[in-house]
C-alpha cells in the first residue's frame, strides 16, 4: 500500500497542478517482491517490478509515501484485485479540467480510486486530484506519511568510442543532441 511520488519534468503537469508532482504510482508485495502499478502517458494502465519501474522514472526525485496504519490483509487484497483489474486501461489526462470521468485513467486518478476501493479514502471528483492535492490530502487526514526522498540517477550506458577523429565527433554529437531531445520530450510530452 506504499505510494511512490515523483519530482519530474513534465511542464504540462507542472502548469496545471501548479506543484512540482507530477506522477504517482502504487506499491504492493507479491509472492514477496515489490510491484509498482500505475497509469502512465503512451502506456496506460501498467504493472511492473520495482526495479524495472525505478529504472523508468530515473532521472526523477521519489518521494516514498507509507500508510500510518498498515492495511488489514483484506485491504491488502482487495487493493491489489482493484489494481489488477484496471491492467490495460488507456491513459488520459484531458478530463483532470472537467472533472468528468473518461475511458481513460491519469495516475492520481488511479490511485485515488484503489484507496476509496478500500475505503481508505473519498475523493468527490477523482479525476480533478493531481498527485500534489492526493500527497496533500493523505498526508493532512494522516492516511499517510512521507518517509523518504530518493534521488534516483540515470541510467549509465557505455561511451562508444569512434575509429577515428570526424567519427568521433559525429558519436558525441549524436549523443548530446539525443539528451536535449530527452529532456525536450519528458517536458512537453511528460515522458
Amino acid at each position: 500500500g506504499s505510494l511512490l511520488f515523483n519530482k519530474g519534468d513534465c511542464l504540462a503537469i507542472r502548469m496545471y497542478t501548479v506543484s512540482p508532482y507530477t506522477h504517482v504510482a502504487a506499491v504492493v508485495i507479491e509472492d514477496g517482491e515489490p510491484i509498482v502499478y500505475d497509469s502512465m502517458n503512451g502506456a496506460g494502465v501498467r504493472r511492473q517490478s520495482l526495479a524495472d519501474y525505478l529504472v523508468s522514472q530515473s532521472p526523477d526525485l521519489l518521494h516514498v509515501f507509507h500508510p500510518t496504519r498498515a492495511l488489514t490483509a483484506e485491504q491488502g487484497r482487495s487493493l491489489h484485485e482493484y489494481l489488477d483489474s484496471q491492467l490495460g486501461r488507456p491513459y488520459a489526462v484531458s478530463h483532470y479540467l472537467t472533472g468528468r470521468r473518461s475511458e481513460g485513467v491519469h495516475c492520481s486518478e488511479y490511485v485515488t480510486d484503489s484507496l476509496m476501493s478500500i475505503g481508505l479514502l473519498h475523493a468527490e471528483r477523482p479525476p480533478k486530484v493531481s498527485p500534489a492535492s492526493l500527497a496533500t490530502g493523505i498526508t493532512n487526514a494522516n492516511i499517510y506519511a512521507a518517509d523518504r526522498t530518493i534521488e534516483l540517477a540515470p541510467p549509465q550506458s557505455p561511451t562508444p568510442v569512434g575509429e577515428n577523429r570526424c567519427h568521433q565527433m559525429w558519436i558525441d554529437t549524436k549523443q548530446r543532441f539525443g539528451k536535449y531531445c530527452d529532456k525536450l520530450s519528458g517536458w512537453i510530452l511528460c515522458r
